[in-house]
């Protein structure tokens, strides 16, 4: 009896340690905050970034694997301020996989709105497997450490693309990545960006086997904002 107790709390043990998400660092839970001509929302499905003037395009974000979703508020607040709302979307347990239509709520409730969609690591495979199912009411996708599936392809879609990888970037799966290119029309946009890991679209501190950046995370976050603005504005 004690023994198979014992194995239960080490097995229990054991998925806490794996489910143990990255936590929002300090930049992260001031960017939080209301104030600087933006309102920020946070309900149990989604933070919002409302701009107090809107382009008219919004912005729906799916968190990387066991990465709070607070941990993007920077990135989020910086394209806010250039007018476009950005939602981020709360998964269960800090997985991607466990609610992909999450995006389907965010758009509901935004009528009239035009959408991209995308993520981080695996936010931005789950994504495009939301943008594949739901192309007609999206206007592109983008990758930030990322890549599509084969369930997530948009070949049969009209959808533009837009994918940023770091050089120093030692986390993601470069062969799926290279296979992720064949699931994506030849008008992809692809941002290489020098210096940048796999952490930094975020901020909650390094990930468990990722290369070492050259670059701050404000600059890579700021290089990243600048090339989805780029991407974004050919879309209107």
């Amino acid at each position: 009896m004690y023994v198979l107790i014992a194995a239960v709390l080490a097995a229990a043990l054991a998925l806490w340690l794996f489910l143990r998400p990255y936590e929002p660092n300090g930049s992260a839970q001031k960017a939080l905050f209301s104030g600087g001509g933006i309102t920020v929302e946070v309900n149990d499905n989604w933070i919002s970034f409302e701009p107090k003037v809107s382009v008219g395009m919004g912005i729906i974000f799916y968190p990387g694997g066991l990465v709070k979703a607070e941990s993007y508020a920077p990135l989020a607040r910086r394209l806010a301020l250039a007018g476009y709302p950005v939602y981020i979307a709360v998964m269960p347990l800090n997985l991607a996989v466990t609610r992909s239509e999450a995006a389907e709520d965010i758009i509901r409730v935004h009528p009239g709105m035009s959408f991209v969609i995308g993520g981080h690591s695996l936010g931005g495979v789950m994504a495009s497997r939301f943008a594949a199912k739901h192309a007609d009411e999206l206007a592109g996708v983008f990758f930030l450490a990322s890549y599509p599936d084969e369930k997530g392809s948009l070949k049969s879609t009209t959808l533009s693309a837009l994918s940023v990888l770091g050089t120093e970037d030692q986390v993601i799966d470069r062969e799926k990545y290279s296979e992720g290119r064949s699931y994506l029309l030849d008008n992809t946009v692809y941002y290489s960006l020098e210096g940048g890991n796999h952490a930094q679209f975020g901020d909650y501190g390094p990930q468990k086997g990722d290369g070492e950046a050259t670059i701050t995370p404000e600059r890579q976050q700021e290089l990243t904002v600048r090339a989805m603005l780029d991407w974004m504005g050919n879309l209107r």
